[in-house]
């Protein structure tokens, strides 16, 4: 029987610490660069300790992989990022980035703590999500003071419970259509707000890209970005509903220079459109109103599209490393005569 000393890592858990890895080395990258060009105070002192979560993550994740004889990943290293090159991005961009990039840890870090069942990988990732809910409490209280942070919409108190009595509470084509919902509105605008993000930093990443295709890659993702956030304002206007967000493209410099590599800026853009795609899958989950449905799903389609032209992209780059995957058996027995 084995014990807790011998346990192997399941798939799931190697493949959790692998993507970890990835993310905290090139978060390592990023904020060291971002820390050379920054004014704000308050703001250094958020993306200090970012950069010392990451560190001591790559740390530890390095020893983990080196103790179950694991090959430690490549990642991304000092050679993807150039501290000499210009600011790209302002400081108010820095503080929605390590906003946007807290809630992403969060949902990947509460996601992985679930999946793991061996007690050092859930020691390991509870304090992974101890640590990002910190920092994510404090940069947002940080945006609420800088008056960067913009809140969702206000909605009327109830003045009784009801309960619905119609099938139209479901349409959204024909027929007049309901007002929209908590449980609709709140996704609406946090997808406006992920696109507006998105849209300036693909810009950014469009003006200093070095391979042609990688820039217009990046070029197509501004525009899809803009489009998405126009889809998720629009539906909030037609119900008189602020827009929860304005467009962040102003907050880009006009520098051409490179401060990360293609590789990098091709991770870090596909793996915000892998979050995309799960939260637009669970926020029409939570849509009722059929036309929203429809419209989330056209979108993931949409985004998994343009996905699988950046994974191609990095494939003839050779920069995608590969994932930890089950072993190929038909090719082993094949191989066996």
């Amino acid at each position: 029987m084995e014990t807790e000393n011998n346990v192997e890592l399941t798939a799931t858990e190697i493949a959790d610490l692998w993507t970890a890895y990835q993310t905290d080395s090139m978060e390592i990258c990023g904020i060291k660069f971002l820390l050379i060009h920054i004014d704000n105070d308050d703001i250094r002192e958020i993306l200090e300790y970012a950069l010392k979560l990451s560190e001591r993550h790559v740390q530890e994740l390095t020893e983990v992989f080196k103790k179950e004889n694991y090959p430690v990943p490549r990642g991304f290293t000092e050679h993807d990022v150039n501290l000499d090159a210009p600011r790209l991005y302002t400081d108010k961009l820095y503080l929605l980035y390590i906003l946007n990039m807290s809630k992403m840890g969060l949902a990947t870090y509460s996601l992985a703590l679930s999946n793991s069942d061996r007690s050092d990988i859930i020691q390991y990732f509870t304090t992974c999500l101890n640590e990002t809910q910190k920092l994510h409490n404090w940069a947002k209280e940080l945006a609420k003071k800088k008056g960067v942070l913009i809140r969702a919409p206000h909605i009327p108190k109830p003045k009784q419970i009801d309960f619905v009595q119609d099938h139209r509470f479901l349409a959204g084509y024909i027929g007049k259509q309901r007002p929209l919902i908590g449980t609709e509105i709140g996704p609406l605008v946090f997808n406006a707000k992920r696109n507006a993000l998105g849209q300036a930093v693909i810009t950014g990443f469009s003006q200093v890209a070095q391979n042609k295709k990688v820039r217009k890659f990046f070029e197509q993702g501004r525009e899809i970005a803009g489009k998405h956030l126009e889809i998720f304002s629009s539906l909030l206007k037609e119900d008189y509903l602020s827009e929860g967000t304005t467009t962040l493209t102003s907050e880009v410099t006009d520098s051409t220079v490179a401060p990360f590599s293609d590789k990098l800026m091709m991770f870090q853009v596909t793996a915000l459109i892998a979050s995309s795609i799960g939260q637009y899958g669970a926020s029409m989950s939570a849509s009722p109103r059929h036309d929203i449905g429809v419209t989330y799903s056209r979108l993931i389609a949409e985004i998994a599209k343009y996905s699988n032209e950046g994974a191609k992209i990095m494939i003839d780059n050779g920069w995608m490393e590969r994932p930890p995957g089950a072993a190929d058996r038909k090719d082993l027995a094949k191989n066996k005569d």
